[in-house]
């Protein structure tokens, strides 16, 4: 483990780990330190070269991009980015967004969505009059909001590849994890005709920025990526007053996996009555890829952590060329499983929202770019981010819900690739199976389990230390708690909690502060330790 392995939590809390809160409740939180180191560094978005080989082209179209109504520069952007067909989302999207029509888009994630509302966008400001560089306050013309830091930091990137022969376009990213005053510095300092932000961010500098709102009245083009999950984060006033704070005669994209009856309100607010309904996705089309192959097993807890240090080694041994990302319930079980295979001399790196912003970047960043690796990663990752070419999705305890399985699942089988997932349950865990039985996943025959095995991985556990199996013990009786189906019978509950801790290597559960229990609602169940 690298030495940053040690920080929890960032100073600046923002949208990640607001939707923790919402989805893991306060077991999560209020385990582990608050760490100041590497706020203040900025964080240094590389633009990531793109390898097109060993793809299938079933995602393509037959329309090339210099069919399109694009600028010169624009074209020798997304040719030198290894673009030369469009994706069916972006033929179906893009000859519509170039007319200025408003438009909502349902489309599925890694589909190329990114490229369809950005080159529309910067074509906006190549067509708009050059900033005047006395201009004390220049408007900032295109505006995308993203739900996660890593979704924002994502689609700068990919703005800054395309605007490679554009140097008077400047594109830059507010999201939380870095000071406020870094971002001012940095908004006053540099070009920003384009703007990527994270709501709760956005609403910082409206709220806090000298002139911020005055820019945003120059705004041109409001983009609102992944609507729906930035709307399943709780945040809608935060958009409402986006909204508000931009100018009535703009065009709006607005692209969402999903289109619930939340999403149609923003639409009401937000797009003009003649917009553009776009689906790309099949009425009735399978909604998780049909080239992942799906399975899942049910094993007790005391064999979870070895099974899934089975499963690793053998899909290690099929593919040289492995790239791993096994999601956990909360940020502190994903650091105690980062913990667990990294002593069981496995290739592995950790992705959560305690981590420092800086932290998450590079390592996203390496991630995206390397083969050999193992991803432990929380919920930050479900979503929209775009790692190429992984091969194995391992999903351990239990999803959320069904989208949320369905969302992790769709970081694997990207682009036409093949991909493979699994589901490990619990046998009390089972009952996740009735919300995806339309899904096609198999039940998988368990690896068996020999002594030697065992044996390695309980001296692997002995090896993790015991603050980190404490804050896992909290945060997972946190998490498990605020599940309807398991939450209700608060004994079973914590009879299921010590089988957790027993699986970690403890003899006794660890102690709970008494105020932490009286938030979960736990005090005086019988079982619990408190402090």
């Amino acid at each position: 483990m690298s030495e940053d392995e040690d920080e929890d939590e960032d100073e600046d809390e923002d949208e990640d780990d607001d939707h923790e809160k919402l989805r893991y409740s306060i077991g999560d939180l209020l385990s582990g330190e608050d760490s100041e180191e590497d706020d203040d560094k900025e964080v240094n978005v590389q633009p990531v070269p793109r390898s097109t080989t060993g793809k299938t082209d079933s995602h393509l179209s037959q329309t090339r991009f210099d069919q399109c109504s694009l600028s010169p520069m624009s074209l020798k952007g997304i040719k030198d980015a290894g673009y030369e067909r469009m994706t069916m989302v972006q033929e179906a999207t893009l000859p519509v967004i170039l007319k200025g029509k408003d438009v909502l888009a349902k489309a599925k994630t890694g589909t190329g969505k990114t490229v369809a509302f950005l080159l529309p966008a910067i074509e906006v400001v190549v067509k708009s009059p050059p900033v005047d560089h006395d201009q004390k306050r220049p408007p900032i013309l295109v505006l995308v909001m993203c739900p996660t830091r890593e979704l924002a930091s994502q689609a700068a990137v990919e703005a800054k590849t395309l605007l490679k022969y554009h140097p008077s376009i400047g594109v830059q990213v507010v999201i939380g994890g870095t000071r406020l005053a870094l971002e001012q510095k940095r908004m006053q300092a540099n070009l920003c005709q384009i703007l990527v932000a994270t709501p709760g961010r956005l609403k910082d500098h409206v709220e806090n920025t000298a002139g911020f709102a005055t820019r945003l009245m120059g705004v041109k083009v409001l983009i609102l990526d992944e609507a729906d999950h930035l709307l399943d984060m709780g945040f809608r006033k935060d958009i409402e007053r986006i909204i508000g704070a931009v100018p009535k005669q703009r065009q709006t994209l607005l692209f969402s996996a999903t289109v619930p009856e939340e999403v149609r309100q923003i639409c009401h607010i937000a797009l003009k009555r003649d917009h553009e309904f776009i689906s790309t996705v099949e009425e009735g089309s399978e909604e998780t890829h049909s080239q992942v192959r799906q399975m899942r097993l049910i094993a007790s807890l005391d064999k979870q952590f070895s099974l899934l240090y089975l499963l690793l080694k053998d899909h290690i041994a099929e593919d040289v060329e492995y790239k791993v990302l096994v999601f956990c319930t909360t940020a502190m079980v994903t650091r105690l499983v980062a913990n667990l295979l990294s002593e069981l001399n496995l290739n592995v790196r950790e992705i959560h929202s305690r981590k420092p912003q800086s932290y998450r970047t590079r390592i996203s960043d390496e991630f995206r770019k390397s083969n050999g690796l193992i991803l432990v990663t929380s919920d930050v990752s479900a979503r929209g981010v775009d790692y190429p070419d992984v091969t194995l999705v391992v999903q351990l305890g239990l999803p959320s819900d069904r989208e949320q399985y369905i969302h992790r699942l769709g970081r694997t089988g990207r682009r036409g690739k093949e991909g493979k997932g699994i589901l490990l349950l619990a046998p009390w865990e089972d009952f996740f199976l009735s919300s995806v039985k339309d899904l096609p996943i198999e039940k998988a025959s368990a690896p068996s389990i020999d002594p030697d095995t065992m044996k390695k991985v309980e001296r692997a556990l002995s090896q993790v230390e015991m603050k980190n199996k404490e804050a896992a013990y909290q945060a997972w009786l946190g998490y498990y708690n605020s599940n309807k189906t398991l939450g209700r019978d608060k004994c079973h509950l914590v009879e299921l909690a010590n089988e957790f801790s027993r699986s970690m290597g403890l003899d006794n559960p660890p102690a709970i502060p008494k105020m932490i229990l009286g938030k979960m609602g736990l005090r005086n169940v019988p079982g619990l330790r408190s402090k």
